[in-house]
C-alpha cells in the first residue's frame, strides 16, 4: 500500500497519477511526457468523469490529473467533487460497518475491539486544462481541486505540479494566481435586481427578443445588462452564466 504523502520517499516510492481527459490523443501525450519524469507513475487513464471517480475510488491514486470539459456525462468539476469526497464517504462506511460490529458484540457477549481501520484519505485533484476563467478556477477550487494548471505549462512546471499535488500542497499556473489575487482584491460587485431578473429568464432558455418582451425593456437593454452579468459572473457564454448562477445559487 502507497504510504501517506508525507512520509513518501521521492528517490524510492513514486507518486502515483490517474489521467483524466477525453482526448484518446491528449491522454497519450500525457503518458509518453509523464513516462520520462522520474519520480511519478501512471497507474491509470479515464475518459469521461464518470470513470475517473470509479478508477479514483478503486485504484486510490496519489494525485488524478483532471481536465474541466469532458464531453458528455459530469464534467471535471463534478468529477472532482465527488473524488474529493472519497474520503468522507469511506469513512461513513467505516462508520456503518463498525456501528454493525459494536451490536454484533453485544449480542454475542463479545468485548473484543473491532477492526474499524480509518480512511486513506481521497486522491489530491490537479486541473489541467485549457480554460482559465474566474468562473472555472472558482468552481473548481470550491469543488476540492488541489492546484489548477493550464496545458501551456512547461513540462518541469506539471512534473513539480503533480509532486506538490501528492504532498498536498496547492500549485497554480502563473495567469491562474494573478487571476485569484485579482477577485482578491477587487472582488466583483453582486448583481442588480433587474440582472437577477434577467438571468432568471435566461436560465428558462429565453431569447434576447423573448426577454425583451417578458421584461418590457429593449433588446439593446437586454444586452447590455447580459455584458455586466457575464462580467460579474466571470463567463462569456450564457451556458456559463446560468451555471455559474446555480453554483452560487442565485437562481431560486
Amino acid at each position: 500500500m502507497t504510504p501517506p504523502a508525507g512520509d513518501r520517499d521521492p528517490a524510492h516510492i513514486p507518486v502515483r497519477v490517474l489521467l483524466c481527459d477525453d482526448h484518446a490523443v491528449v491522454r497519450a501525450g500525457l503518458l509518453a511526457l509523464l513516462s520520462s519524469a522520474p519520480g511519478i507513475e501512471v497507474i491509470g487513464e479515464a475518459g469521461d468523469g464518470e470513470e475517473a471517480v470509479a478508477l479514483a475510488a478503486a485504484l486510490r491514486p496519489d494525485v488524478v490529473l483532471m481536465d474541466l470539459q469532458l464531453g458528455s456525462g459530469i464534467d471535471g468539476i463534478e468529477a472532482t467533487r465527488r473524488i474529493a469526497g472519497l474520503a468522507e464517504s469511506e469513512a461513513e462506511c467505516d462508520d456503518g460497518r463498525e456501528a454493525g460490529r459494536d451490536v454484533e458484540r453485544d449480542v454475542a457477549g463479545r468485548g473484543a475491539a473491532g477492526r474499524g481501520a480509518p480512511g486513506r484519505g481521497a486522491p489530491h485533484v490537479l486541473v489541467l486544462t485549457t480554460y482559465d476563467t474566474d468562473a472555472d478556477i472558482n468552481r473548481a477550487i470550491e469543488a476540492g481541486a488541489t492546484g489548477y494548471l493550464l496545458k501551456a505549462e512547461r513540462p518541469e512546471e506539471l512534473f513539480s505540479a503533480i509532486r506538490a499535488a501528492a504532498a498536498g500542497r496547492s500549485t497554480l499556473s502563473a495567469p491562474v494566481a494573478h487571476r485569484v489575487l485579482a477577485q482578491m482584491r477587487s472582488p466583483r460587485p453582486g448583481l442588480t435586481d433587474r440582472e437577477l431578473d434577467i438571468l432568471g429568464q435566461l436560465a428558462r432558455g429565453l431569447s434576447n427578443r423573448e426577454i425583451a418582451r417578458a421584461l418590457f425593456i429593449s433588446e439593446a437593454t437586454v444586452k447590455t445588462h447580459l455584458g455586466r452579468i457575464y462580467d460579474k459572473l466571470g463567463v462569456d457564454t450564457r451556458a456559463g452564466a446560468v451555471s455559474v448562477a446555480k453554483e452560487q445559487r442565485l437562481l431560486p
